[in-house]
């Protein structure tokens, strides 16, 4: 699903304009995004968590040359399942890709 896909479901649900579904889910990410940045962690109950995490430096291999790359620490974005998103999702499995005929 795209984020056009998603504009399209909640204007079609909630009967707003594509246009004010689209600014608002533009938002919506842009404050995720400054959240993060700003190191601050989001909790939305039900859904998920989004943080940042810090990755030690680490030593890598290129898989070309076998030559060792040394990889330096970073800040990485994280998003983690709430457990409830994750008993709905576990819910559901059996019925993906099961074919009626």
């Amino acid at each position: 699903m795209t984020k056009a896909d998603l504009v399209d479901e909640i204007a079609q649900r909630t009967g707003l304009t594509k246009k004010d579904v689209a600014d608002t889910v533009d938002e919506f990410l842009e404050a995720v995004s400054r959240a993060l940045i700003g190191g601050k962690h989001i909790e939305i109950r039900g859904f998920g968590t989004f943080k940042v995490k810090d990755r030690k430096p680490r030593t890598a291999r290129n898989p070309r040359t076998g030559e060792a790359v040394h990889v330096p620490p970073r800040k990485v974005p994280v998003f983690k399942v709430s457990k409830e998103l994750k008993d709905r999702v576990a819910a559901m499995a059996p019925s993906i890709g099961t074919e009626t005929s």
